[in-house]
């Protein structure tokens, strides 16, 4: 059985840390751009507090979720009209997030157990819904520390990105029009600690090791594959690594290799 209550902890602290990383930012430095064309670090926030409450709504009131849906002027700018949607002062935003973030973590934890939640092409139990949220939180966190030139260190928390990145491989080639393989891909990775996290099936022919950081990066379409330390054995698991997104929906834009110097980043 999974924890849902130490998800939840987790969820909790890494917004925390981001939390802590835009509070003391002065409101002028909230219009920083970041790696996410015509985002600001503003953006990244409201983002990230449109998608806690669209998640809320999905763990609450399906029917309000499937409506927001629907009502959507234009289907394919969800993601940037939910984010222009929760803009605000630095101030108000900052409190939009954190009141909307715990109204998730207590949603998600009266959830029923077995039961299976709406969101974007999918369904899933309030566990994946808690790691979903930890891996965007992770990710639009790395965004932002990026524009601030900050370096965060990896965590434990990776893991739950990990495990979601390697269970979303079938996705990534669906969201991206190819068959979806059959092949197994065996998964090895040097945590942080220096153990090594691994999924799938010890004696697949197919396999990707590298550091637990750079699969992160990969599935989160952070960093490109030329610039991570992460290498693929057999077609299918090379070919994973040029469509491999944890995150819903259609395929992402990614980021060209970083010599090219024009980053683009998925939202």
């Amino acid at each position: 059985m999974v924890d849902l209550t130490a998800l939840l902890t987790d969820l909790a602290t890494e917004s925390d840390q981001l939390d802590a990383l835009v509070a003391p930012l002065p409101p002028p430095e909230w219009a920083r751009p970041t790696p996410a064309a015509g985002w600001t670090i503003a953006h990244q926030i409201a983002h990230l507090a449109w998608t806690d409450h669209v998640a809320r709504l999905a763990a609450t009131d399906a029917d309000a979720f499937y409506a927001s849906v629907t009502s959507a002027p234009d289907p394919a700018r969800l993601v940037d009209d939910g984010a222009e949607s929760f803009l605000a002062p630095p101030a108000t935003l900052l409190d939009r997030w954190r009141d909307g973030r715990s109204a998730l973590a207590a949603a998600l934890a009266a959830v029923p157990a077995g039961e299976k939640l709406p969101w974007y092409g999918t369904r899933m139990s309030s566990a994946s819904m808690a790691t979903a949220r930890i891996m965007e939180t992770w990710a639009h966190g790395e965004d932002v520390a990026e524009a601030l030139g900050v370096t965060r260190p990896a965590t434990e928390r990776l893991r739950h990105i990990a495990f979601l990145g390697f269970r979303t491989l079938g996705h990534s080639f669906a969201a991206h029009g190819r068959a979806v393989p059959t092949t197994p891909v065996r998964v090895e990775l040097v945590a942080p600690t220096g153990e090594t996290w691994t999924f799938g099936p010890a004696d697949a022919a197919d396999r990707v090791v590298g550091p637990a950081v750079d699969f992160c990066l990969l599935v989160t379409q952070r960093r490109h594959r030329a610039d991570l330390a992460l290498v693929a054995t057999g077609p299918v698991a090379d070919g994973w690594l040029d469509v491999a997104q944890a995150f819903a929906g259609p395929p992402g834009t990614g980021r060209p290799p970083h010599a090219d110097g024009t980053e683009v980043s998925a939202r």
